[in-house]
């Protein structure tokens, strides 16, 4: 992991009236009042730089002390920043610190601050030198709480990040073993003959893979047995080739995020356990390497599962539901309340919505609204995509109870997720994200590479619901 978790909390601090430098905001409405009020010489730095309060425009001024400079950030709207509003300012301003004008509370533009500083050098030789932009926050009541959901965001893009030759299943056991020392949680590993009895869809994706990439589900349970009972389950898949029906090398490029949804559930569960919310947490990842082998399970087998259903593999890259169904199994021995599981599942749901915006569905319309409302809340934008049940003739298999992909291509982001429901806890409200986990080209405050889609959504509904 990257040592930026552990900086974070330097990039934001309470402001108690230190030397800074000073960010007055502008939006094009306000750019003729900003300028009525600037200096001659302020304008006409503005104009050299054709600085009008455009969305994204940095402009540097002279300070009122020597040493010291007067940022302006153009801005769509001064009065709502939302989280990435100073996101681009942050990555590029000189080192130092730096207050909001007029004693202004950065608000949720705070996360936004410290996630644009994020770096991913780990593998590095010379990694690029370090610039902190602190940020002063009259607002010292908030600061952990933006440090907190900072560092699950910082997590997730870590650990999807790192590739598979550091990120195998047992680097995921260990994350959760330091997750729980932390909070004082218990970690259960099933693993070897005995994850073949139990979870034998589990055990069937993984076990191609090499000895020190063996298959195991991982089980972390925290809180009081007497509060209502919460499922996080995260697709564990830390290396996916494809298995027989083997990916182009094109498709197999990005495989190190297959992952990517126990990342979201680590985080998640990280950010309960530090929040103390009161629920009984069961958190699940079934981590595996889809790989080939001889020992690869085949186009045409019919696996057993932990619920009992048969399943005809119609094809071995669609691994990623039949390790979340065994997990689902499990779940519903526990009676949950509600169950969440994060994957990056399907390339149809990519297709379907494009890069930034997780496949959402749910068996519970009120789920859906609350998840859809928290989304809009926070800025982690979700859509809901429907169970539509005439599609499950799509994944009838003639000689066992369900096929796992099925024939024809159409609707796959769909398919898959009636796929899951088949396995979901009677009498749970279920919601299933599919998500891509990553960014192929950078926004302000979210670089290129690994990031959390979703995440803080679903925390916020958790908030909402438990807190």
């Amino acid at each position: 992991m990257t040592d930026f978790i552990t900086r974070l909390s330097t990039l934001i601090q309470p402001d108690r009236g230190q030397s800074a430098h000073r960010i007055s905001l502008v939006d094009p409405h306000g750019f003729d009042a900003w300028s009525a009020a600037a200096s001659e010489m302020q304008r006409s730095l503005a104009r050299a730089a054709d600085f009008t309060g455009k969305d994204g425009q940095l402009l540097i001024l002279p300070g009122d002390q020597p040493d010291s400079i007067a940022v302006v950030i153009g801005v769509k709207d001064a009065d709502a920043l939302g989280v990435w509003g100073l996101a681009k300012a942050a990555a590029s301003l000189p080192e130092g610190q730096y207050r909001l004008a007029d004693s202004r509370a950065p608000g949720d533009a705070a996360l936004g601050w410290l996630l644009a500083q994020y770096r991913f050098d780990r593998y590095r030789q010379k990694p690029e030198a370090v610039k902190e932009r602190v940020l002063l926050s009259p607002e010292p009541a908030r600061i952990e709480a933006q440090l907190g959901l900072a560092r699950a965001v910082v997590r997730v893009r870590d650990l999807v990040n790192t590739p598979a030759a550091d990120m195998g299943p047992a680097m995921l056991e260990q994350v959760a073993e330091d997750l729980a020392a932390a909070h004082g949680a218990t970690v259960t590993v099933t693993r070897g003959h005995v994850l073949e009895h139990d979870y034998p869809l589990v055990a069937a994706v993984g076990r191609a893979a090499a000895p020190e990439h063996a298959p195991r589900i991982i089980e972390l349970g925290w809180g009081d047995p007497a509060h209502p009972v919460v499922a996080i389950i995260g697709k564990g898949v830390c290396f996916d080739s494809g298995g027989l029906d083997i990916k182009p090398s094109s498709a197999m490029r990005l495989m190190k995020k297959d992952m990517g949804g126990a990342a979201h559930a680590l985080a998640l569960g990280e950010l309960i356990m530090a929040n103390r919310l009161p629920i009984r947490l069961v958190l699940l990842v079934p981590a595996v390497e889809n790989a080939v082998s001889g020992a690869a399970m085949r186009p045409g087998d019919v696996l057993a599962s932990r619920k009992g259903l048969s399943v005809e593999i119609g094809n071995t890259d669609a691994e990623g539901r039949l390790v979340l169904a065994d997990a689902l199994a499990r779940a519903g021995q526990l009676t949950p309340q509600l169950v969440i599981d994060f994957a990056t599942l399907t390339g149809a749901a990519r297709v379907a919505l494009g890069p930034d915006l997780p496949a959402l569905f749910a068996n519970d319309d009120q789920l859906a609204a609350d998840l859809a409302a928290a989304a809009a809340a926070v800025d982690d934008p979700l859509w809901r995509l429907p169970l539509h049940q005439p599609y499950a003739e799509m994944i009838k298999s003639d000689i066992a109870d369900v096929n796992n992909a099925g024939e024809g291509g159409m609707a796959g982001a769909i398919t898959a997720a009636l796929f899951l429901e088949k396995f979901v806890p009677e009498g749970a409200a279920w919601a299933h994200l599919d998500t891509f986990a990553w960014r192929s080209a950078a926004k302000p405050g979210r670089a290129k590479g690994g990031d959390a889609l979703g995440l803080r959504a679903v925390w916020r509904l958790l908030q909402d619901r438990f807190a």
